[in-house]
């Protein structure tokens, strides 16, 4: 196997950082490892194509929307179809009640839904309609949990090291860009993950202030970090019992790890989820969704909200999701990975840490056990190595996460890429060792 050439993407960064800030328009372009960004050209099923021409098997899928793979033809055909029509009248379509409809039918929680345009805002206005249905203002997060990057909601997101995150029983409200006010964290209690001992223990005291909790069903911002067995039921109990609203924020989860989410999943339904990124195979597209009486506590607000163009390529996507056997052979990708990465531990002698669950594959080194939460991982993960790991499979083509270990698999990818993929990845392990 021979390392990549990038040439021309070093060169159009350099140019391009001559008008745009930092040469990106967002830091989701920019790995960790990297000196600059790699510029592509085009997408088509489970591949990237970059300006010098060459081929990537992608596993970051733009971040997560693309769950379909690139360029999937029935979304394109609805959205051509929609555009010939236009792309924004500000009014309902018949396709408003289509989609309204259907996500009721698939979501658990979903008695009533609203449309929004991305995960920030889906979660923005989960808070905000938790407060306005309660009457109350403070909101429970988890730390290293991510749900957006509005002031309020990037507090405490992430850490570089355990003693940055505080004292276990006192976390600190950690704020992550300047800018950010420093009242954001105001309304927020920060507590651990997976700890229900802890939340009923703040529960006990300050329930009657609370309005909600939100969690990500899965920790896979700063995971994959599963629930652990019975924990996601036991914070269902909890919320009911002190009075609390349940939020999951779905926006990763949504449509990844089951047709209605990891509510689905894990058979735990909240009062209250939000959902965007792969809703819409890679159109700006979020959804609301929650019990009526909560639901109608506000307004629907926002221009683009259920455009035209992004309610396509959601009704052509769930469409594609339902078709037999498209989650079953996610599942079994996955575990092609899973098995693959086990085996390859066991060959190199290294620790490895694997999990799988619909779409989303989970990769660890350093360690074999499951994780409780953020400051465990920190603990025990071994940062360097798969840092470096990332940045050997780009170099021969195959694209994974630099953040965390988190991996996303399409209905586009085949058994082909993920054998070709495991291919490079002993490659990379074998020259990482060497060294």
């Amino acid at each position: 196997m021979e390392k990549y050439c990038t040439e021309k993407s070093r060169q159009l960064h350099e140019e391009t950082k001559k008008y745009l800030v930092d040469g990106v328009a967002s830091s989701f372009q920019v790995p960790h490892y990297a000196k600059y960004p790699i510029t592509m050209t085009h997408g088509k099923g489970s591949k990237l194509y970059d300006v010098d021409g060459n081929e990537y098997i992608d596993y970051l899928l733009g971040f997560g929307p693309m769950l379909l793979g690139y360029c999937p033809e029935a979304v394109n055909k609805a959205v051509i179809e929609q555009i010939s029509k236009g792309t924004h009248y500000s009014c309902p379509t018949k396709e408003t009640l289509t989609l309204s409809k259907k996500l009721t039918e698939i979501i658990p929680s979903a008695e009533m839904i609203s449309f929004q345009n991305s995960g920030t805002e889906v979660d923005m206005y989960a808070l905000r309609l938790a407060r306005a249905y309660t009457g109350k203002y403070k909101i429970v997060k988890f730390e290293g949990q991510y749900h957006g990057w509005a002031d309020e909601e990037k507090i405490s997101i992430d850490a570089d090291c355990v003693e940055e995150m505080g004292d276990r029983a006192n976390p600190n409200k950690i704020i992550h860009t300047k800018g950010q006010r420093l009242s954001s964290a105001d309304d927020l209690y920060v507590i651990p993950w997976n700890d229900l001992e802890y939340m009923e223990n703040l529960f006990k005291e300050h329930a009657d202030e609370i309005a909600a909790v939100i969690m990500e069903p899965i920790m896979l911002d700063s995971g994959p970090i599963m629930p652990a067995k019975g924990y996601l039921e036991g914070v269902r109990e909890l919320t009911k019992k002190y009075n609390v609203l349940l939020i999951f924020d779905e926006v990763i989860t949504g449509f990844r790890v089951a047709l209605g989410g990891a509510q689905e999943y894990f058979g735990v339904t909240p009062d209250i989820s939000t959902f965007a990124k792969a809703i819409a195979s890679g159109y700006p597209f979020g959804v609301v969704a929650g019990r009526k009486d909560v639901m109608t506590s506000l307004k629907a607000a926002g221009t683009f909200n259920g455009n035209p163009v992004g309610t396509a390529a959601a009704l052509a996507t769930i469409a594609e999701l339902e078709k037999p056997g498209t989650y079953e052979r996610l599942n079994k990708l996955t575990g092609m990975l899973d098995d693959g990465f086990q085996k390859l531990g066991k060959k190199h002698g290294i620790k490895v840490f694997t999990r799988h669950m619909g779409s989303v594959f989970a990769l660890y080194f350093g360690f074999e056990e499951e994780v409780a939460d953020l400051r465990e991982w920190l603990e025990k993960a071994d940062v360097a190595f798969y840092q470096k790991f990332v940045q050997g499979l780009e170099e021969y083509g195959i694209r994974f996460s630099s953040k965390r270990g988190r991996i996303y698999i399409s209905t586009a990818h085949t058994e082909e890429d993920i054998l070709h993929t495991l291919d490079v990845a002993d490659q990379v392990i074998g020259e990482i060792l060497a060294k």
